[in-house]
């Protein structure tokens, strides 16, 4: 029964601990920002409930930016303070070893872990397209937001679409071309459709060309059709096509899966945004491996006391999140598969957690 009540007693510690930590960054976080974006708001007169909408649709953005450091830092605060305190030296004189120790810590990242992965792919992107939104419509940003021009797509792998053109809000695609080809290996022009515009119809959930040509080749023969108000063949949705739109931070991870089909369909090289997609599943386990570095290194009484933590938790973050840009930079060029460059940080981080406890007097 001992045991199980040391584990809730050191759990609530950790817990308070992270909470006052988290709601310490965040404050500065925002107020940091609030200094920065006050003449804006002043100078185009944003109402005051605006401004309120806009910081608490921050929050969820500030949260899976800090939560990795407020975890360390409330790590490193709760195991000094019970090392200070000589608790954890009885907790060993009791025969609780260090790994013993650590179980509840590493519980508590594991669950906020697996949390974190739907928040930070689910719910932060909503908060981010209600904050984006207010910058658009109150601050005159273009977070967010980008004309779309001379898309190319391969449907399937007999078609082709070109627009040069895509009005988001009018649903409409200016100057399309359609090839069709009869064969994948040896591709001849089957068949080809030009139309000055090509509208989504909502009613019969597809696309129609108002008026066009549709040139047939067969053997020696051209055939042409006028077309007027006429379904075309095209898989790719209205919406999918306004996604590429979207700045990538609005998308939750599902949408992020179809946006980078529909630039894969459109010829586009997605190397750079695959790695970013993987790396959103990597990052909340960074709360998990914080936690795995800082328990043992706490759990041995410093000199510094809190200076050091604090030292060290921004040794951690700032080696973590440059690391993690520079190898999402290079990883672009490295012939390795996306999800092993997201994830390859997360697994050097590791390796030195593990090497930080076994080195570690238990």
């Amino acid at each position: 029964m001992m045991p199980y009540l040391i584990d809730r007693y050191v759990m609530r510690q950790f817990l308070t601990s992270l909470v006052f930590t988290i709601g310490a960054l965040i404050f500065i976080y925002v107020i940091i920002n609030l200094l920065e974006k006050l003449d804006g708001f002043l100078d185009q007169h944003v109402p005051f409930t605006i401004v309120v909408t806009y910081y608490v649709s921050l929050i969820p953005y500030t949260l899976k930016l800090l939560l990795p450091m407020g975890m360390l830092l409330a790590c490193l605060f709760t195991v000094g303070r019970l090392s200070g305190n000589n608790e954890t030296t009885a907790m060993r004189s009791s025969g609780q070893s260090l790994y013993r120790f650590m179980l509840p810590f590493l519980l508590v990242a594991a669950v906020i872990s697996v949390a974190n992965v739907y928040f930070n792919g689910w719910v932060v992107p909503r908060a981010n397209a209600s904050q984006f939104q207010i910058e658009r419509q109150y601050l005159n940003s273009t977070a967010g937001g980008s004309p779309l021009y001379n898309l190319y797509f391969r449907d399937v792998p007999l078609r082709t679409v070109s627009i040069n053109f895509y009005d988001a809000e009018k649903r409409s695609a200016r100057d399309v071309v359609i090839h069709e080809f009869n064969d994948e290996q040896h591709p001849r022009i089957a068949r080809t459709i030009t139309a000055p515009e090509m509208i989504w119809d909502t009613a019969r959930v597809a696309w129609v060309v108002r008026t066009g040509t549709m040139r047939t080749f067969r053997a020696d023969t051209v055939t042409v059709v006028t077309l007027a108000n006429a379904s075309v063949d095209f898989t790719i949705r209205h919406d999918q096509i306004v996604r590429l739109q979207r700045n990538t931070e609005e998308l939750d991870l599902s949408e992020m899966q179809e946006y980078l089909e529909t630039l894969r369909k459109g010829g586009k090289d997605t190397r750079r945004q695959e790695i970013d997609y993987f790396g959103q599943y990597a990052f909340p386990w960074a709360n998990f491996i914080v936690v795995l570095i800082a328990v043992p290194f706490a759990s041995v009484r410093r000199k510094g006391g809190i200076a050091i933590y604090i030292a060290l938790a921004m040794l951690i973050a700032g080696a973590y999140i440059a690391l993690t840009k520079i190898v999402q930079a290079a990883g672009v060029t490295w012939d390795a598969p996306a999800e092993a460059v997201a994830w390859s940080v997360n697994v050097v981080f590791l390796l030195i957690g593990i090497g930080i406890v076994l080195r570690t007097r238990t």
